[in-house]
């Protein structure tokens, strides 16, 4: 996958049974300043809930891709279609011309205990290999197990690896 099929990629929804994931756009910056602003969600990841012009201060950065080109930043919203509200988000960074992608993923406390997370992140991850990627990695804090069961959902094992505190997590396909 070259940077330009990236930008295919982080251009696209995808469906689930119970979500859209939606390109991510600095308009969804208000809704998700509500969806994001629990400070609990910062337990394992550090900072705090940004501002409404914080978000999208970030979303416009996110937006705008990564100034490396050998970097694709690829970003979308989880939208429970059912409520018609943003529940989260989920991301991929593509490297290695994309056949490597880290992945992230962040559900609101509201909708947390719902398999939100897991849906998501399963998308997420089948996006990335339909799109070529071969390695799938995740950093989960070794005491979040939720995101670990999420990690584990969508076809990823632990490695022996810690970077910044948290384990690394792969899914390798040839």
């Amino acid at each position: 996958m070259s940077a330009g099929e990236g930008a295919a990629v982080t251009a696209r929804t995808a469906r689930t049974p119970r979500l859209d994931l939606e390109p991510l756009a600095v308009a969804h910056a208000d809704e998700m300043t509500g969806v994001l602003a629990d400070p609990a969600l910062h337990t394992f990841i550090g900072g705090a809930p940004l501002t409404a012009p914080e978000l999208r201060a970030r979303y416009e950065r996110l937006t705008a891709g990564s100034p490396d080109p050998a970097t694709v930043w690829c970003n979308w919203v989880v939208r429970l279609r059912t409520e018609n509200r943003l529940a989260g988000t989920v991301q991929a960074t593509l490297t290695d011309d994309g056949r490597v992608a880290e992945v992230a993923w962040v559900i609101g406390t509201e909708w947390q205990g719902r398999g939100i997370a897991r849906e998501a992140a399963e998308a997420l991850v089948a996006l990335l290999l339909e799109h070529g990627a071969h390695t799938i990695v995740a950093h989960v804090h070794p005491d979040h197990t939720a995101s670990a069961a999420v990690a584990r959902a969508a076809g990823l094992t632990p490695t022996d690896r810690v970077e910044d505190g948290e384990i690394r997590w792969e899914r390798r396909v040839c």
